[in-house]
């Protein structure tokens, strides 16, 4: 049986008492029931700089684990993001028609307010 208080300090050696030891420690290690499965019962967020911690129990052949993690610091400012939702009107300039027929002769300006609603489209396409 094993006796956590041998050897004792300043004892001779002896591989009788050795040897009883490392049985002791054997059979209690085989009285170990088999862990056959783990569950995290919880999580908690810490406050930042807090440590983290986690219990543990067993159950049966369950590991139980309770974790706690802190959380970060608050970081600096990152870069501009890409444009979020379009408002309505937005979108309703966006896809506005043109308001003006078809000239049946060549109309200069009726082609560049064609050329400017395509350059709108593109650009509105790369976003």
């Amino acid at each position: 049986m094993f006796d956590p208080t041998k050897p004792a300090n300043n004892s001779p050696n002896s591989s009788a008492e050795m040897r009883g030891q490392l049985n002791g420690l054997k059979d209690l290690i085989d009285a170990i029931t088999t862990i056959s499965a783990a569950v995290v019962d919880g999580v908690a967020t810490l406050p930042p700089g807090d440590p983290a911690t986690v219990s543990l129990s067993v159950t049966r052949n369950t590991l139980h684990f309770t974790l706690g993690i802190p959380q970060g610091f608050t970081g600096a400012q990152g870069p501009q993001g890409l444009p979020g939702e379009v408002t309505q009107t937005d979108l309703n300039n966006a896809v506005a028609v043109l308001g003006q027929l078809a000239d049946g002769s060549y109309n200069p300006t009726q082609m560049q307010d064609v050329i400017n609603k395509l350059d709108e489209l593109i650009l509105a396409l790369r976003r």
